[in-house]
């Protein structure tokens, strides 16, 4: 038998615990913990045990209540309450918008792929939602979240719209546009490719006047769609 190249074997993804080099990036960002002066009660939660619950959330897709306080020393409340003060505080859009800038510099294909990008929305639970959730069209006993996406010719995210299940993808295309990490180029030339779900007048005419040549599929239960360039 031959030996398997390091090249071609997968990394193991370990869903109880963020990676080292993701949490010292992410750890710069949180705001300093306060020593309490009250003597006595429970010390406070680690950020570190807060940061792999909320890691392992996305990974699996569980509901917060279903955290385990042993997996991570931490109660399932402890984690929402945190995740949710994180989110108001703007942490993880900073922390996009930092990995965007690295990934600009230090990409060896020199940097994001303006020309081409594109844009798409999946269904997923709503363990990350909050209070943006709507019924899952799929299944309309179940509350979901929907995440909208743009992203460059490579695949890079450059930009991240979390909707209730039940928005519409063309209600979002313009969020995600106007979202975008990084100040999009003006002077290049950009294409933005979509499905046939943003097929819509107003879509087209927003990304027209952002800058963009649109390449949205045709969706042949609108009569007025106009063919694709």
């Amino acid at each position: 038998m031959r030996p398997v190249s390091k090249a071609t074997t997968t990394r193991k993804v370990d869903y109880f615990r963020l990676p080292r080099p993701l949490w010292r990036k992410l750890k710069k960002y949180l705001p300093k913990s306060r020593k309490s002066t009250i003597r006595g009660g429970r010390p406070r939660v680690s950020d570190r045990a807060v940061i792999n619950a909320i890691w392992y959330v996305l990974w699996t897709g569980c509901q917060w209540k279903a955290i385990h306080r042993d997996w991570f020393g931490v109660s399932a409340s402890v984690v929402h309450e945190r995740f949710q003060r994180w989110r108001q505080m703007g942490i993880f859009e900073k922390l996009m918008k930092r990995f965007l800038e690295y990934y600009a510099r230090r990409s060896q294909r020199g940097g994001i792929s303006w020309k081409w990008q594109a844009m798409d929305s999946r269904h997923s639970p709503a363990p990350l939602g909050g209070e943006k959730t709507g019924k899952n069209p799929t299944d309309k006993g179940k509350l979901g979240a929907k995440i909208n996406l743009l992203v460059d010719e490579r695949g890079a995210p450059l930009s991240v719209v979390l909707t209730g299940a039940n928005r519409h993808d063309k209600v979002s295309a313009m969020d995600l546009v106007v979202s975008v990490a990084l100040k999009r180029p003006a002077h290049k030339e950009q294409h933005l490719c979509a499905d046939k779900a943003y097929d819509s007048e107003d879509v087209r005419e927003f990304v027209s006047a952002a800058g963009y040549e649109a390449h949205i599929k045709v969706n042949p239960r609108r009569k007025d769609s106009q063919r694709c360039s």
